[in-house]
């Protein structure tokens, strides 16, 4: 990847208020997982799917930041193991208007590890990737200069919980009990009741 400048960066995190670039409803959410579920069905065979949107480098990055976010523990797997950083790219194509706000995101990111440690966010180590997370991850400690950074971070991460809590394994790992048919409700369990200290009118 080029290096990009600051000033370059800076022109493009100008032109979109990072903040609100990542508002999506409901139905945007189900036609993305839906999109990438048909795409690993009719894709490679290797299952992987072809960017959209990302740029290869961006892609990495992509993949990079949302496993950083939800790695894989003794539940479930990671972000890319259902698919997050393809939910994003598809997510990104069908709203243009998000588009600057991702790739300026992105490139911010780069230059910030460019300035520190001389190479890109993705070829930077593990532990260089997260102190420049723990940098942007805290809204209420962060350093002034750090404010695009804030912005386009908690979006983004607000983007890739979304990805993989409304996959099947995100599902399965919340171990949602919803939407079943319940023939009979014999109300809260006592024990539930009691944890909560409250009871039933009698």
């Amino acid at each position: 990847m080029n290096k990009i400048s600051r000033r370059e960066t800076l022109k493009i995190l100008a032109s979109a208020p990072l903040a609100a670039g990542f508002s999506w409803t409901g139905a945007e959410v189900q036609e993305a997982q839906e999109k990438v579920l048909e795409a690993r069905r009719t894709g490679a065979e290797d299952g992987k799917v072809t960017p959209r949107f990302f740029t290869d480098h961006e892609y990495k990055t992509v993949q990079a930041l949302v496993d950083l976010i939800i790695p894989a523990d003794e539940r479930s797997g990671s972000a890319t193991d259902v698919g997050v950083h393809e939910f994003i790219d598809f997510m990104m194509v069908d709203q243009p208007s998000r588009q600057t706000t991702m790739r300026g995101g992105l490139a911010w990111i780069d230059v910030q590890c460019q300035k520190r440690f001389g190479k890109t966010f993705v070829d930077c180590s593990g532990e260089k990737q997260k102190a420049m997370l723990d940098e942007i991850a805290w809204p209420r400690t962060a350093k002034p200069e750090m404010t695009h950074g804030v912005a386009f971070f908690n979006s983004f991460r607000d983007l890739t919980a979304t990805g993989f809590w409304t996959s099947k394994m995100g599902i399965e790992d919340l171990q949602y009990m919803g939407n079943r048919f319940v023939p009979q409700w014999a109300g809260c369990p006592k024990e539930a009741l009691d944890q909560l200290g409250v009871k039933y009118h009698e």
